[in-house]
């Protein structure tokens, strides 16, 4: 599954509300909030969760809240009392380090319980068994990190999923956003520091493929028109989008299509399963014959005679081949993606947006 999040520091505006509709309407089928409470904003977060609360229930979406040991008592809740914590509609707790595993048993009884994947210990397990909790409700998440150095070591993160996973609990993480990031330091929200300003898309696919995490949610509260496409086209078509420059517009026919890679997977290229054929009656002179950069897209020229049309993507470094010439350039930030299309993978390419990478 994958999610995103609201942050209550605000009134839900227009352009928010839209955001969680658009989300919705992509696919993205939970969403993150916290409830970390300024003393001196209690009514204003209590008004903001509830129109939360109605849009999540609307909408049929999951929502998590991020709660610490007081929070709750701010908006007139109490862990002591599980039922009305139901019955306002909230249907997750993400729970701060320092609660009792007793009330975390207890309440799990009556919705979904969110623990810290990152510090959870087998004592604490053991004490969920004794304390006779019901484990189907009880998922494990991991942290955010804002400040740039602090997010988690990669094969520390998996090694603990690993364990977690071993323990048959589900186990969340975050990505970055592109667009609308959040204060105070406006330097992304992941849970690996690999990820940090990477394409929030390769990284969802990252952490699902590599890291055994279940569901994805993005940290910041926002990401950008090309990012939310992507999501759309792999939730809506199954199909990877990809975001790529073209030399000379005489290739953008060439280019700018739906592709499928072919079924038997070469170590060092993506090759478009149907393109030889659809471009063998036509008359292809080299030109720009250089050396092949990752991400690079080719098409063989006359001079590959059988080959002649067939467009491929690099994704290993290949020397200069006065049969293959190099039509266009995918952008830095979706290179990531060339590891996930495997065997049989749709994927298209399109024109970079405004404020993508040009071409190199």
């Amino acid at each position: 599954m994958f999610g995103f999040s609201i942050f209550l520091h605000e009134d839900l505006t227009k352009e928010t509300k839209d955001y969680f509709n658009s989300m919705v309407d992509i696919g993205f089928e939970g969403v993150f909030t916290s409830l970390h409470l300024p003393e001196d904003d209690i009514s204003k977060y209590s008004a903001r969760l509830n129109a939360l609360l109605e849009m999540v229930q609307r909408r049929k979406v999951k929502l998590m809240i991020d709660i610490s040991g007081n929070a709750l008592e701010h908006i007139g809740l109490s862990l002591d009392d599980p039922a009305t914590i139901f019955e306002s509609g909230i249907s997750g707790l993400r729970m701060d380090d320092g609660i009792e595993m007793e009330s975390i048993a207890k309440l799990s009884h009556y919705i979904t319980v969110g623990l810290n994947a990152s510090t959870l210990t087998e004592n604490d397990y053991e004490q969920l068994l004794q304390y006779q909790a019901e484990f189907s409700n009880i998922e494990v998440w991991h942290n955010y990190y804002p400040r740039p150095d602090t997010g988690l070591d990669e094969e520390w993160f998996r090694e603990k999923n690993m364990w977690l996973k071993n323990k048959q609990l589900k186990v969340s993480a975050f990505v970055p956003g592109d667009s609308n990031l959040r204060l105070p330091l406006y330097e992304t929200l992941p849970t690996l520091e690999i990820h940090r300003y990477e394409n929030p898309f390769s990284s969802s696919l990252s952490l699902k493929r590599d890291y055994l995490v279940d569901d994805v949610y993005i940290g910041d509260p926002g990401i950008s028109h090309a990012v939310c496409k992507q999501f759309e086209a792999y939730l809506q078509q199954g199909m990877l989008l990809l975001h790529g420059n073209a030399r000379n517009e005489k290739w953008d026919a060439y280019i700018y299509k739906r592709h499928q890679n072919r079924l038997d997977v070469s170590k060092h290229v993506i090759r478009s399963e149907q393109s030889r054929m659809t471009h063998k009656n036509e008359e292809i002179q080299p030109e720009h014959t250089v050396e092949r950069n990752r991400g690079s897209i080719t098409i063989d020229n006359n001079l590959y005679k059988r080959y002649k049309g067939e467009v491929q993507i690099i994704k290993q470094e290949r020397l200069p081949d006065q049969r293959v010439n190099v039509i266009g350039q995918v952008i830095d930030k979706d290179l990531p993606l060339l590891d996930f299309i495997q065997d049989g993978t749709k994927f298209k390419i399109n024109k970079p947006e405004e404020g993508q990478h040009e071409l190199r």
